[in-house]
């Protein structure tokens, strides 16, 4: 049997690898990048890098950045909340996840933008969990209902609470790292157990130009020393706070990633570490950050052609959309993006659900996405050979009224060829027209309403439950807030 071929895009040749990558090595070495973090400055001393105290620059070697990715595992697991199921993140693996971090929700019966409460993160929480080709649930929304001090534990919390999928989170101050790791070891059963089945992956974002702050330098030093992958999230804009060319752009992107990987490596020898970001395009005319333009994307598939060179596990923000709604641009921006992201196999893809920027988060774009991304996943199998011989067989004996409809051939091999539409409309004019005349947004919200009618809540058992309750309410009173909102 013939194995299926896998499409793949790559944007560089490897010389041009090669030379980003030099360059970024150069200046790392001459120019160094600028450490806020104290302690991290401290590990660059002992590893005999020069610092300079008052302008906070560190230099660093290329000996040391070479050790440092010879050290970092080509690959890593995480595990859902029960350490049952392990999802690779690595080699041409893909896995979406909703974004992080949106302050806004679309609310779907007026058709705009408001602020997040936490009834919105519970419903996108759940419908994540029940999305099958999203395997990663998220922080993607910010509850306004409680204070941004503890936003980014809260989130955790509530994800923790309904979903069993492992997620991607990140921690919006130094303080706010432990409860959120002790909610992880929670559910994992303890600090060990947790570092051998990790739970979830922290996003941590230099500041561009080539800085890496108190707050991000201590979550890699952390998070390291906890056993937690780090995800790097560069976020150089092209002409702004990067070179306005895309290659200029990479470049940077580079030297940031690895003065971040550097880091976690002196923390922790071994540590897992993604090569990620979320660069964008800046639209001079409009001073926005189009996450859907084409020269987004680009940067997107270079850079993780970077990351594979180097060895290293990839993340990228595609299949999102800076559309405003549920139209066409919300769907070929998103289209776009997530279908060239499987192609170059980036291994960790957020961005489905999100819009307007990647400040909105939109619980019906989401099961939009979530079919969007079954399709890119059907692309990745490849053209297969089912049976030996291909199909020769079908046509012995054929006759003028032959029909392949009732061949036990369709019936076996039907389901595995065709993925069936959920929220497109593959209806002819007249029966469309007959149930009503709906457009795509229209079906997401009328799914959006069966599933959560439909699914009861996932939640742990009532011990941990307790327990994540305990931690948060423990986070909560530290930092002013005496009660909770209430949870269904």
């Amino acid at each position: 049997m013939i194995p299926a071929l896998r499409p793949r895009i790559e944007l560089l040749s490897r010389e041009f690898v090669d030379k980003i990558v030099g360059e970024a090595f150069t200046i790392l070495d001459r120019e160094g990048v600028f450490v806020e973090n104290g302690e991290a400055r401290g590990l660059f001393r002992e590893a005999g890098m020069p610092v300079d105290a008052s302008s906070l620059r560190v230099r660093i070697a290329p000996r040391l950045v070479e050790d440092c990715l010879a050290a970092t595992p080509a690959s890593f697991s995480v595990w859902d909340r029960s350490g049952a199921r392990e999802l690779s993140i690595g080699g041409d693996e893909v896995h979406f996840d909703p974004g992080s971090a949106a302050p806004r929700v679309l609310d779907s019966a007026t058709g705009r933008e408001r602020k997040g409460l936490t009834s919105d993160v519970v419903r996108l929480v759940r419908l994540t969990d029940a999305c099958e080709h999203i395997h990663l649930q998220s922080t993607a929304l910010i509850s306004s209902d409680v204070p941004p001090i503890v936003g980014d534990s809260y989130r955790l919390y509530l994800g923790l609470l309904y979903s069993a999928k492992p997620s991607v989170t990140g921690t919006f101050r130094v303080e706010g790292f432990k409860p959120m790791l002790d909610m992880l070891a929670a559910v994992r059963g303890g600090s060990e157990e947790l570092r051998r089945k990790p739970l979830a992956i922290f996003d941590a974002c230099p500041s561009p130009p080539l800085k890496w702050s108190n707050l991000t330098a201590q979550s890699l030093i952390d998070a390291a020393r906890a056993g937690v992958p780090s995800e790097l999230i560069s976020m150089s804009l092209t002409g702004a706070t990067a070179p306005v060319t895309l290659a200029g752009a990479l470049v940077q992107h580079t030297v940031e990633n690895l003065s971040g990987l550097v880091i976690c490596q002196l923390a922790r020898r071994g540590s897992p570490v993604v090569f990620g970001g979320s660069p964008a395009s800046f639209d001079m005319r409009k001073g926005t950050t189009p996450m859907g333009a084409m020269e987004t994307m680009m940067l997107d598939l270079a850079y993780a052609q970077i990351g594979k060179a180097l060895k290293l596990p990839t993340h990228a923000y595609m299949g999102l959309s800076d559309a405003k709604l549920h139209d066409a641009q919300s769907g070929f921006e998103t289209g776009i993006g997530a279908v060239l992201a499987a192609l170059a196999g980036i291994n960790v893809v957020s961005g489905p659900g999100m819009m307007d920027f990647e400040s909105t988060m939109s619980s019906e774009k989401l099961l939009i996405d979530n079919d969007i991304c079954g399709m890119a996943y059907r692309l990745l199998a490849g053209v297969a050979q089912r049976e030996e011989p291909i199909a020769e067989h079908l046509f012995a004996g054929i006759r003028p009224d032959t029909q392949f409809l009732t061949m036990p051939h369709t019936r076996t091999w039907y389901r595995a060829e065709h993925i069936p539409a959920v929220l497109a409309d593959r209806d002819t004019y007249d029966a469309w027209e007959g149930a009503g005349r709906k457009s795509i947004g229209d079906r997401a919200a009328e799914r959006v309403r069966t599933l959560l009618e439909a699914l009861p809540p996932n939640l742990p058992d009532p011990a941990l439950r307790a327990e994540l309750r305990s931690i948060m309410e423990t986070d909560a009173r530290r930092n002013g807030l005496d009660r909770l909102p209430e949870l269904d």
